[in-house]
């Protein structure tokens, strides 16, 4: 059986909540020791998403919020955008949510905590939508792809976890698939958050595609507007 939980960590790479773990102390002393200063202020992001992204969209990445805090981040940024919009706040101006928050987060909106609707972990969803965001612009050609595939194999992964990401990189996007393993608004959500972190908005084809997901997962237009606040605002 896949690991969903591991499999998403390596997904997303090294960051600094883990290097904090490992390393000990308060987390304002490892932030002041790695140069961040705060929430969002350049943790390296590694693992598959690094590679996948590449680029300009990996800088934008590595200093983002995801980039920080990993999955803990993805829920913490849906939770706060979802509570902003039930308040009727502005979404230009709302609050952001910060590591604070990452221990504040409903449990609705942490991966482990519910089942995608197809039964599957919905970590396996996430990554799913990660990889999809990440293709939306057609730039992963074959050799890329074999890059890809080599760092797989170079994670330790058991063969169950490596044929999920082999599959997932390989086959073509599956928009409605993606949008119809969100069971409820919570996981909706966070499909979208991680899909928009892959998602360069400058680039017409990627803006689509958001917009796509957007529409097949019901999220209201102002719902959109605050995920998209506090992608943009933590980065």
């Amino acid at each position: 059986m896949i690991d969903a939980k591991n499999l998403l960590a390596q997904f997303l790479g090294p960051n600094a909540a883990d290097s904090m773990r490992q390393a000990g102390g308060s987390a304002k002393q490892q932030l002041d020791t790695m140069g961040m200063g705060g929430f969002g202020g350049g943790a390296v992001v590694g693992g598959l998403l690094g590679l996948l992204l590449g680029g300009k969209k990996m800088k934008k990445m590595a200093k983002g919020a995801v980039g920080y805090g990993g999955a803990a981040a993805a829920g913490a940024l849906a939770y706060k955008a979802y509570q902003n919009w039930q308040q009727n706040k502005t979404a230009a101006t709302a609050p952001v949510a910060s590591p604070a928050d990452f221990s504040q987060v409903d449990r609705n909106f942490l991966p482990e905590t519910n089942s995608a609707a197809d039964g599957q972990p919905f970590q396996l969803a996430l990554i799913k939508a990660m990889i999809g965001a990440a293709k939306a612009d057609g730039h992963i050609d074959a050799v890329e792809l074999k890059a890809l595939f080599e760092q797989v194999e170079k994670l330790g992964l058991d063969a169950e976890s490596k044929a999920f990401v082999f599959d997932a990189l390989s086959q073509p996007v599956d928009l409605a698939a993606i949008a119809a393993s969100a069971r409820g608004i919570e996981q909706a959500t966070e499909l979208y958050l991680v899909s928009r972190v892959a998602i360069d908005v400058d680039h017409p084809g990627e803006r689509a595609y958001l917009q796509a997901l957007g529409h097949r997962l019901n999220l209201p237009a102002e719902l959109i507007a605050h995920l998209d606040h506090q992608v943009e605002a933590a980065g």
